[in-house]
């Protein structure tokens, strides 16, 4: 029996619980938070002993999900880690390059899995898509939901857009040669709505949009290559294919048998802490994501900057 537990009761951390509440083979044995009477409301809701530091956290469980917010992320989870956790860390897997390296040489150090919850990595239609994906040549992500009022430490690029730079690192496996990037701070002092445009080594070329200030909820993919067209909707887990026969274009549904992609992604991690298997979306795969994020926030920054100046002169 793995001993789970979720450090951070907010609404990732919540959500979590249930989910390790639910899965076999697994006991959620503590919930952490620094605000204890939060940690309680979750520990008996699902279960478990809430806790307030760290210290008798670990004590209690064997792997962990953290959902503290993304500041405290390489504090947290370097404690864990050193003190022989596997840890689940949410995205992005942390606020700094130099976080997220800290947290990958931990994990190796103490041979602990470190896991990062991309979560879409887990959604059904992934599974589809890289049945038929072979050369992916254009990829148009589109991101969009009504503000969350939560994550206001990280603006929409680190906070939506980065689940969608992680999956198309992963489709188009290609360095990134360059990106352009453009975004909007509306409703907080960070970019609410973000474009960007990156082009790979290889040719392919992805324009991605994520929005935060949005009365329409939509995640969908659009995958262009030689022989075929798929479009998926991570939303409503269904999608289509089309593709040129001697009759013209065909276009088919694509078969996705639905599941609940939390469910699916905490499964997997408990798998691999208990066999010591390799995680879906490793640390490095996260630094990876949030190494491109980055990027693109700074050319939003600096754009920013330099408009403000021209509108001074």
């Amino acid at each position: 029996m793995i001993r789970a537990g979720v450090a951070g009761a907010g609404s990732m951390g919540r959500n979590h619980a249930r989910v390790f509440s639910l899965l076999e083979g697994v006991e959620l044995t503590a919930i952490y938070d620094q605000d204890y009477d939060r940690a309680q409301a979750v520990a008996e809701e699902f279960g478990g002993k809430a806790v307030s530091s760290l210290e008798e956290f670990v004590e209690l469980v064997d792997a962990v999900t953290v959902a503290v917010p993304t500041v405290y992320h390489r504090e947290v989870g370097c404690q864990l880690l050193e003190a022989g956790v596997h840890v689940l860390m949410e995205k992005p897997i942390a606020n700094s390059l130099d976080d997220a390296r800290a947290l990958v040489e931990s994990s190796h150090k103490h041979n602990r899995i470190l896991q990062v919850g991309h979560i879409e990595r887990f959604n059904p239609v992934m599974r589809e898509l890289e049945k038929r994906l072979n050369s992916p040549k254009f990829i148009e992500a589109h991101r969009l939901s009504p503000f969350p009022n939560r994550s206001m430490d990280i603006g929409v690029v680190l906070d939506v857009m980065i689940h969608d730079l992680e999956i198309i690192l992963h489709l188009v496996n290609s360095p990134v040669v360059s990106v352009d990037a453009v975004g909007v701070p509306v409703l907080t002092h960070r970019e609410d709505i973000a474009n960007a445009r990156i082009r790979f080594e290889n040719g392919c070329v992805a324009n991605v949009t994520a929005s935060r200030i949005s009365p329409e909820r939509m995640r969908k993919l659009r995958v262009f290559q030689g022989d075929c067209y798929l479009s998926l909707d991570y939303q409503n887990q269904s999608g289509e294919m089309f593709w040129k026969s001697n009759m013209g274009i065909e276009r088919a549904e694509v078969e996705v048998e639905k599941d609940e992609p939390l469910k699916l992604e905490l499964a997997s991690f408990i798998d691999c802490a208990r066999q010591g298997l390799s995680p879906q979306v490793s640390g490095q795969q996260g630094a990876a994501a949030l190494d491109l994020a980055l990027e693109i926030t700074q050319l939003i920054m600096t754009a920013e900057n330099q408009s403000s100046e021209l509108k001074v002169d």
